[in-house]
């Protein structure tokens, strides 16, 4: 007897695709290493919407004057600093340097994905350092960025007098910063130090 039955939906059959692509995706992250595993490369359905719409939030780092808003920061964190009562110049320098170092490693490498429904998740498994300038490196803006932390080490130790204790807690901090950018870590993730991926697979907890 031959069955008559229609295929289901396009919907339907696009969300059977997802789905084993995702679990295609977890199960690759299993087999690596627990502490640390490679970015899967994007689905055929997330590449057409990168390359729908223009990525805004990566885009803006090329802007013009958007390079001046990190040695504003920086200047308006000293001044902070300096200003509450008994924070010795040395102090105030290595929090300078720590809140910097913080704070950039959470907007360029911890936080995933748009902050705004630009793109339909597409870009929801790369972080902004991953997305900037399309994932190539060594541009103008990736150099700008790599070289901020290293100047502002080398000013903080400098202004800390080479003391020990000031400078392994600016060199830790500034390495935290500077290792994600390197090329070979590039989609690499420390799972102790990423949120966890959408659709993870709890399974082996």
């Amino acid at each position: 007897m031959v069955s008559n039955a229609a295929p289901p939906p396009l919907v339907v059959q696009n969300a059977e695709k997802k789905i084993i692509e995702d679990k295609e995706r977890n199960r690759r992250r299993r087999r690596s290493s627990s502490l640390m595993y490679q970015e899967p490369p994007e689905s055929l359905e997330q590449q057409s919407d990168q390359a729908t719409m223009p990525n805004l939030n990566a885009q803006w780092v090329n802007a013009k004057g958007a390079w001046m808003i990190h040695p504003v920061l920086i200047i308006l964190a000293k001044i902070l600093f300096d200003i509450v009562p008994g924070v010795s110049q040395e102090t105030s320098w290595t929090l300078t340097n720590t809140s910097y170092m913080a704070g950039s490693y959470l907007m360029f490498h911890y936080v995933r994905g748009v902050p705004f429904e630009f793109n339909a998740g597409a870009y929801d498994n790369l972080n902004m350092w991953e997305q900037i300038d399309n994932g190539d490196q060594y541009t103008p803006a990736k150099k700008f960025l790599l070289a901020v932390p290293i100047c502002l080490f080398l000013i903080s130790t400098h202004y800390t007098h080479y003391d020990l204790a000031y400078f392994m807690v600016n060199f830790l901090a500034t390495v935290a910063v500077v290792v994600p950018k390197l090329p070979a870590l590039h989609r690499m993730r420390f799972a102790f130090f990423n949120p966890e991926p959408e659709g993870h697979d709890d399974s082996r907890r």
